[in-house]
């Protein structure tokens, strides 16, 4: 995580860093990285999920199920697995 901090210096002190799956639904929060081998990061890129993008996670679906995401006023699920691949900053919004 060190190394995400470095690269993102503009990031707020206090804010959170999480995977997407851990985060609160109905927040806003910012891609900060994609931790995904080179063939879902390129699907994850024709998708719009790219670091540095706003995205707002809308919802979950119980027992470990898909998750979806509204980026761009476009509506993805991705799988809970993906998901925890997509390290976002989550600011103050979520809780610990």
């Amino acid at each position: 995580m060190n190394e995400i901090n470095d690269k993102n210096n503009n990031l707020n002190p206090k804010s959170l860093l999480k995977c997407l799956s851990d985060c609160e639904f109905g927040t806003e929060v910012k891609i900060l990285e994609v931790n995904a081998g080179s063939t879902a990061k390129m699907r994850l890129a024709d998708l719009g999920v790219v670091p540095g993008v706003s995205i707002i996670k809308k919802r979950s679906a119980p027992f470990r199920g898909p998750v979806e995401i509204l980026i761009k006023s476009t509506s993805l699920v991705l799988g809970r697995g993906l998901a925890n691949k997509i390290i976002v900053d989550c600011g103050n919004c979520c809780k610990l």
